[in-house]
């Protein structure tokens, strides 16, 4: 589970990351990340701590299958939280293949689009 702190819940916080921020695709996930945004609702001298938030549609599958690959994306996020910078905002759309993956595939291709996102590795 993320920490209460690292969770992307604003409709707006998606929207920025989604729309102002880089993209990195994948097989099984699109990753998108907004560096550095700083957010006007914390308060503070503090930098504030990367937010990640999950997109995992009807496509993927049922319910049952969605919510175990958001548990999955949600964990693989938390062990990769220090590589991201402060007050960055992450989002994770599961692409429909992710509901059939298992967890070194998803780790495999989150690993690839943060490193690509992160490294400015090639395209």
């Amino acid at each position: 589970m993320l920490p209460t702190e690292n969770r992307l819940r604003r409709r707006e916080d998606f929207a920025t990351a989604v729309r102002r921020g880089r993209r990195a695709g994948r097989p099984l996930l699109v990753v998108h990340l907004r560096s550095g945004a700083t957010d006007p609702h914390v308060t503070g001298e503090n930098a504030p701590p990367p937010r990640a938030g999950f997109v995992v549609s009807k496509a993927v599958g049922g319910a049952v299958v969605r919510t175990a690959v958001k548990r999955r994306l949600r964990h693989l996020v938390r062990e990769r939280l220090a590589l991201l910078p402060p007050g960055s905002l992450v989002v994770v759309r599961a692409l429909p293949g992710s509901g059939d993956a298992d967890h070194e595939q998803l780790a495999r291709d989150l690993d690839a689009a943060l490193q690509r996102l992160l490294g400015g590795g090639a395209r």
